[in-house]
């Protein structure tokens, strides 16, 4: 495998990517030439608001090729062509061979969100303080254990019995429908508008045991003693009044993904309805709760 590297200005990174990948580039990655300097800049925007720009001032483009023939033959198309005006070549190299599978395991290891309730990846053994555990790997749906929003929600979890019928709205991987059940919850309901999340919640659960209803929000039905709902501001306020009608009298609405500044409209989205108040927060990320 060689990677062949270039610096380009912020409005040639398109163009080029694009040359590369129709030039037989097994994979274009794009990285700031300028990251962990003083011209170091901040790309992307807070959720759910566009960056504040499409690229830095100076990219650096890496692209693999299987041989290095196939690397120059890819550099002398490039050169020629009007749309490498401003670009420079850094180097053709050769990348050792790695084990991606182990490399990729090896960022993921057990997450304690108590003394003894631990996220534990399948290719870890568990602590031996895990008193309770679930066995899950990083995938294609959100929540691994890993993010400040999951981890309240798990905490919240943890703290109170859940006793009762259980929703999590938008479950993602099933993580805190699968804390709710290994926790207590006499029923389960976790939904989602990502078919790809209700399949890997419906696996998840299987591989830690626990009995849940995985599938699309119409699933959803009735009252229940808990409400989690682990999205985004945005639409957490736009389901304000379905989220609220889930609950239960004397249960409890649970939300998160939420940044600290956007406190104050969830309050007023949900006044009409109950009172939330912020009962944790984590690395500028909210918990709030409310109760009927």
């Amino acid at each position: 495998m060689f990677e062949l590297s270039l610096l380009c200005p912020q409005e040639r990174v398109d163009a080029v990517s694009d040359a590369l990948e129709a030039l037989d580039a097994l994979s274009v990655s794009v990285e700031d030439a300028d990251a962990q300097t003083a011209d170091e800049q901040a790309l992307f925007g807070e959720p759910g608001l566009p960056p504040p720009q499409n690229s830095w001032q100076r990219s650096r483009l890496s692209a693999l090729y299987a041989s290095q023939a196939l690397a120059n033959e890819a550099l002398a198309v490039l050169k020629v062509q009007d749309l490498f005006s401003g670009c420079s070549v850094q180097a053709i190299r050769e990348v050792p061979a790695q084990d991606w599978v182990r490399l990729t395991q090896s960022q993921f290891t057990p997450v304690d969100i108590t003394p003894d309730f631990w996220i534990v990846p399948t290719w870890h053994e568990p602590p031996a303080q895990a008193r309770i555990m679930i066995r899950l790997d990083p995938g294609l749906a959100f929540g691994t254990g890993t993010h400040p929003t999951t981890r309240m929600c798990l905490r919240w979890i943890a703290q109170h019995k859940q006793a009762g019928r259980v929703l999590d709205y938008g479950c993602g991987s099933g993580i805190l429908a699968i804390a709710a059940a290994k926790y207590g919850a006499t029923e389960v309901d976790a939904v989602d508008i990502d078919a790809a999340a209700v399949q890997s919640t419906i696996l998840n659960a299987e591989a830690n045991t626990v009995a849940l209803r995985a599938g699309l929000p119409e699933v959803a039905s009735g009252a229940y003693q808990t409400v989690l709902a682990n999205i985004l501001a945005t639409p957490l306020k736009l389901l304000a009044p379905l989220l609220w009608s889930y609950v239960a009298e004397g249960g409890s609405l649970v939300l998160a993904g939420i940044l600290a500044r956007q406190a104050d409209e969830l309050k007023k989205a949900y006044a009409p309805y109950c009172q939330l108040d912020v009962t944790d927060e984590e690395e500028g990320w909210i918990r709030m709760t409310a109760q009927r």
